[in-house]
């Protein structure tokens, strides 16, 4: 027995979500649908001309904890705040939410990461990010006995902004295959892709990771081309698992020349898109571990994802494993 069925890593933030109009999306040069990364004077400024906001812990990875949590899965999480009122918010959230979590805070400066996450009316959402606290993470920040007794280890490709986040990342990698366990990264975003497009392909083609999330944008994005059945051809000799999500079509799950291709889970109203991917990876890795086929897991990925995309913010408000029993698929 495994103490874990997931660990994930990432880079821990407060959410800061307004609604708003592509109109001001223009006039403030945000750039929608996108992950921005922002400065402390930029946060302000952007903070400043916000409307009603909700807050919110999130963090791509901290949503992928919590979404496992939620399926009644065992979830650990690794992620660095400051000592402040926001970092003991996102501490006692991701708590709460029953994820194992001791990394310790640092410090009071930078204070933690936040997100200004503005949703226009089509439920695009679009990040501005300030890293803060969040650059802190280092190797000395992993718990080598979490590492080695979680089945999975999942990480955002985000955190290859922050370097010694890399390391921390290689040093997981190594414990986890020499405990014969497995390695899994998200591709985070199509400009995170571009940044680091070499790395990801190398983490991959080395085995350092062995199961790897994108959406079809970051697909191509990873391969440079405008060809989908291209890319998946290529993300499938380069990882032994990849998911591949397609927005309202649903997911393509492949492991060597197995492929499966998932429908979406219905929705009744696109209210906000955030936390869509962390969740599908939620639901997917819960199955995983629970060694569900990989049919089923696409299956739970997509409820997860649905059932995130209904509501405002990017944990769910209801309960996962009773809403996939209530679709037979737990």
């Amino acid at each position: 027995m495994t103490r874990f069925d997931v660990l994930t890593v990432g880079n821990a933030i407060v959410d800061i979500i307004a609604r708003c109009n592509d109109q001001f999306l223009i006039d403030n040069k945000i750039t929608k649908a996108a992950m921005n990364l922002i400065d402390a004077e930029r946060a302000e400024l952007l903070y400043s001309r916000m409307g009603p906001a909700l807050e919110a812990s999130g963090g791509s990875a901290g949503n992928t904890a919590a979404g496992v949590a939620n399926f009644g899965g065992r979830a650990a999480y690794f992620g660095k705040v400051a000592e402040d009122q926001l970092g003991q918010i996102f501490a006692h959230d991701i708590r709460a939410q029953g994820v194992h979590y001791q990394t310790r805070a640092k410090g009071t400066f930078p204070p933690t990461a936040r997100s200004m996450i503005f949703v226009t009316e089509d439920g695009e959402r679009s990040m501005n990010t300030y890293l803060g606290a969040c650059v802190e993470l280092g190797p000395e920040d992993v718990e080598e006995n979490v590492v080695a007794d979680a089945k999975v280890t999942y990480f955002e490709g985000y955190l290859w902004d922050p370097p010694r986040a890399k390391e921390a990342i290689r040093e997981c990698a190594r414990i986890a295959h020499a405990n014969g366990r497995e390695m899994s990264m998200t591709l985070s975003d199509s400009f995170c892709v571009g940044r680091y497009r070499d790395e990801f392909l190398d983490l991959m083609r080395s085995g350092t990771v062995d199961i790897v999330f994108a959406n079809r944008d970051e697909a191509l994005s990873l391969y440079e081309t405008e060809d989908f059945e291209k890319a998946l051809t290529l993300i499938a000799a380069d990882c032994k698992i990849a998911a591949v999500t397609t927005g309202k079509d649903g997911a393509v799950i492949i492991r060597g020349n197995e492929r499966h291709v998932v429908d979406a889970h219905p929705i009744e109203e696109r209210v906000d898109t955030t936390g869509a991917g962390d969740l599908f990876a939620a639901g997917f890795l819960f199955g995983y571990t629970q060694g569900r086929s990989l049919e089923d897991c696409g299956k739970l990925g997509n409820l997860a994802a649905a059932t995130v995309i209904e509501q405002i913010g990017p944990r769910p408000m209801q309960s996962l494993s009773e809403k996939a029993k209530k679709f037979g698929l737990l």
